[in-house]
């Protein structure tokens, strides 16, 4: 019983996508072992899924082709909106990276001739995950490690 738990977490957390677990600790009253495991590491690097929606917390890299001055990293803020030069405020939450590459587009188009914008998630955090409840041992899987 404990191991398929153990199993539907480990499969609940990698289709959860990049995760950091916060806190999970070992409750085995055998083992003097009971420490709080080490998260896991956060990936940096967005999902290959093109409906990946970007979320709040997300960092993003827009560049637009030669216009280093309008090209930057940028956080999207709690409300869900990205800081560009000349557009001010952009709403970003929500959408996937092709579809806030096309409204940036359109929306340069009005500064620029012909922009072309791309927009990459440097880091997803907006998606994590919590691990609560009674951990019995922790085990490494291969898929995992490198």
């Amino acid at each position: 019983m404990k191991h398929s738990r153990l199993l539907i977490l480990a499969g609940a957390i990698l289709l959860a996508g990049p995760a950091t677990v916060l806190h999970a600790q070992a409750q085995n009253p055998t083992s003097d072992a009971a420490k709080p495991v080490a998260p896991i590491a956060s990936s940096p690097v967005a999902p290959n899924d093109p409906d990946y929606k970007i979320g709040p917390q997300d960092v993003l890299t827009i560049t637009v082709w030669k216009e280093p001055d309008v090209s930057r990293e940028v956080p999207v803020r709690p409300d869900g909106k990205i800081s560009l030069p000349l557009l001010n405020d952009v709403d970003a939450a929500g959408l996937t990276p092709m579809q806030l590459a096309s409204s940036l587009t359109e929306s340069l188009k009005k500064f620029i001739s012909s922009p072309q914008v791309t927009v990459i998630v440097k880091e997803i955090n907006s998606r994590r995950v919590y691990v609560i409840g009674e951990v019995v041992r922790r085990e490494r899987f291969r898929c995992c490690q490198r």
